[in-house]
């Protein structure tokens, strides 16, 4: 009989936590999650799932305009916020009770209650405590606002899929892909929407071309875009707006102001550096390739350890974690190379392997082939909307380091060349795949001319 109440007791059942528990339970462990918040972690309740949910719904402003075209007259279309707001939030809830049935059905136990490292094998949740072998800590990342005057008047993303009334007039904080993603939501959703960056341009990380290309796009759509601008501080008037005074003193009335200025580990009030682990940047929890912090018998994956902050990568090294404690076959390191990603801003981008300016850094020799057409949707609806292509070829080898695109149903397209890449494939075989006619994605096969 084990020494301890439990085989594996992780703290957070979000993506990473209810995948890990889930499968070390089949294998045959004896597993409890803790959570204080909502099943499903950031990503099914206050992230990737509701945001695209809400990326759907700003999108009807252009397509009741585009349906013009097509011979379709849509006479007193309206937007209704509680009722996109309210049907958003019962699928979500709808997602929070399956997740509880996973892990049920799996034998996980569920804990309901914000958890504490109280020693290398020991957890306490509201008062008591509990024994594991192996404690996997994987709470996420939490939005990140930095200090400045009249911090308090803001919101976060969290706070953007609850919000009691929509605003008129939004200012959105920030350069990276959550915020270029809601700013795209509120202005489709039809507030009057500014996003405000600190540097020269947004989404710092992604290839030049697509930064440009997503720019030129949203400025195309009326939203009012200001790079090298600085909030100086907030106030809050008795009307409930708020007056924004920028770094050059000029001020600015809005109704909401929303920062999204990056995440963080959620690491605070856990007990973790009391207990011994180490702790890196940000308050990220150092891990080997095994998941194994400095205390052997404490393990953490996830979002908390601050390597590639999306859901697939947590749910991969959940799989790879449980494979290493418990599976009976070789155990598969994590591969972090080539993998595929989607910004749902409007239009959406997708992304995979190395951008122009990596691989000239890594390479040298670097082809590039770019494509840049109007969507033949596009051609009945009037809009200028452009789809932007580009491919990265090592010029040695022939081997596509990169492939990139904005456009429309970016992500979707994106997926299956996120296999290609990882298979090695060479633009040759690119150039001898068939395309699919008439599609927008026929035009990666089809791309011959460097630029």
């Amino acid at each position: 009989m084990s020494e301890f109440d439990y085989d594996l007791f992780v703290i957070g059942a979000g993506s990473g936590g209810v995948r890990a528990s889930r499968m070390a339970a089949t294998s045959g462990a004896k597993v409890a999650v803790a959570e204080g918040r909502f099943l499903g972690g950031t990503c099914v309740n206050i992230g990737c799932v509701p945001k695209k949910l809400f990326v759907y719904g700003a999108h009807y402003s252009e397509d009741f305009e585009d349906a013009r075209g097509y011979g379709w007259t849509v006479e007193g279309a309206k937007f209704d916020w509680p009722t996109l707001r309210d049907n958003k939030t019962k699928e979500i809830e709808r997602l929070n009770g399956i997740y509880e049935n996973i892990l049920k059905n799996a034998g996980v136990e569920l804990i309901h209650g914000y958890a504490r490292v109280v020693d290398a094998n020991t957890v306490e949740v509201a008062g008591q405590t509990y024994t594991a072998e192996r404690i996997l800590v994987v709470p996420g990342a939490k939005p990140f606002v930095p200090d400045f005057p009249g911090k308090e008047h803001v919101i976060v993303s969290d706070h953007a899929f609850y919000l009691e009334t929509f605003p008129k007039k939004i200012v959105v904080v920030g350069g990276g892909y959550i915020a270029v993603e809601f700013a795209g939501i509120f202005h489709g959703l039809g507030a009057e929407t500014v996003q405000s960056y600190r540097g020269d341009l947004f989404l710092r990380g992604f290839d030049k071309d697509v930064r440009e290309t997503l720019r030129d796009e949203m400025l195309g759509k009326g939203i009012d875009l200001r790079f090298n601008s600085n909030v100086k501080k907030i106030d809050k008037e008795a009307d409930g707006s708020l007056t924004i005074t920028w770094a050059d003193d000029t001020t600015e009335s809005c109704d909401a102001v929303l920062y999204a200025t990056g995440r963080v580990p959620n690491t605070g009030n856990l007990g973790l550096e009391e207990v011994g682990v180490e702790m890196g940047k940000r308050g990220a929890i150092k891990v080997n390739d095994n998941f194994q912090s400095s205390v052997p018998s404490i393990y953490a994956l996830g979002d908390v350890i601050d390597r590639l902050q999306l859901t697939p990568v947590a749910l991969s090294e959940g799989m790879a974690l449980v494979n290493h404690l418990y599976g009976d076959k070789e155990p598969v390191a994590m591969d972090y190379e080539h993998i595929a990603t989607a910004v749902f801003s409007q239009p959406n981008i997708g992304t995979v392997g190395l951008t122009e300016e990596q691989a000239r850094e890594k390479y040298g020799n670097v082809v590039i082939f770019k494509s840049r057409f109007r969507h033949m949707k596009h051609t009945l609806s009037g809009r200028q909307e452009k789809t932007f292509m580009k491919l990265v070829v090592d010029g040695e080898t022939d081997k596509v380091l990169g492939c990139h695109m904005v456009g429309a149903d970016a992500g979707e397209i994106l997926q299956g060349l996120g296999v290609a890449l990882k298979a090695g494939a060479t633009k040759k075989i690119f150039d001898s795949t068939i395309g699919i006619h008439p599609t927008a994605a026929e035009e990666f096969v089809t791309m011959r001319t460097p630029a």
